[in-house]
């Protein structure tokens, strides 16, 4: 029997409880026949936000991570989907590796994450070699950030640090900032642009500065469930969202 809504794909997503951006991002991305279902990772809105408390902040999401995929198992997804970033960055590549094993291990499911999903998408679009970041993180998580990139085998030329002073602070970033940080990014020795950071939104943005700055420009939620997609077989494309989800 299949599920008269999710009948291609049903997605258990995982996310801090105080994003607001992930859950509408992945169901306006939605084709007909998948549907999403999202698990809170419980943490306080931590506000003050520093070098020093980000990653702190960020170990509390980690530590309950497994119990957001329990929950969210008991509707029996077919897919995991992690709507949170900077842990899939934590300690480059192996700490990537390490985090997706932990929660294929308890789940028996495969996840997409946004480290991994962002690499795919810059092999997908080829021939990129230097990226610029752009995150609302604080200039200690963009270093793990680089690192992960680097050990994938990217140079990262340029990056950006917004540091947002709360969780929610995040989703509150204007169009303007985020416009006027693309061109700082921007130059001649960069092949593409990724933006981390999963309560950022610029699943819509991105698409325009594509046009714009003729390059890849590449959101992370677009990537992350973009991945999700692709690996389950799902080829639809989705105009609105970039070349990744219109064209790959």
């Amino acid at each position: 029997m299949r599920d008269a809504q999710g009948w291609r794909a049903k997605f258990g997503v995982m996310g801090p409880s105080t994003n607001t951006i992930v859950q509408p991002d992945f169901d306006d991305m939605r084709p007909w026949g998948v549907t999403n279902h999202y698990s809170r990772i419980f943490t306080p809105n931590a506000k003050a936000i520093s070098n020093e408390s980000f990653r702190a902040g960020a170990e509390v999401i980690a530590g309950n991570t497994l119990d957001a995929v329990r929950s969210v198992m008991t509707c029996e997804p077919t897919h995991l989907v992690m709507g949170m970033s900077a842990v899939t960055f934590f300690d480059g590549v192996k700490g990537a590796d390490r985090f997706v094993k932990e929660v294929e291990e308890e789940s028996g499911l495969k996840i997409s994450v946004g480290s991994h999903a962002c690499t795919a998408a810059l092999h997908r679009y080829g021939g990129i070699r230097n990226i610029a970041v752009i995150s609302p993180y604080w200039p200690a998580m963009n270093i793990e950030v680089r690192r992960y990139f680097g050990d994938m085998g990217f140079n990262v030329v340029r990056d950006v640090a917004l540091q947002c002073t709360s969780w929610i602070a995040i989703a509150e970033v204007t169009t303007k900032r985020l416009r006027d940080t693309l061109m700082e990014l921007d130059g001649d020795d960069i092949d593409a642009i990724v933006q981390v950071g999963t309560n950022l939104s610029m699943i819509r943005f991105a698409e325009a500065a594509e046009i714009w700055l003729g390059k890849p420009v590449i959101a992370i939620n677009t990537a992350t469930y973009w991945h999700a997609l692709r690996t389950n077989g799902i080829e639809d494309k989705k105009p609105g969202f970039g070349r990744l989800m219109s064209e790959f």
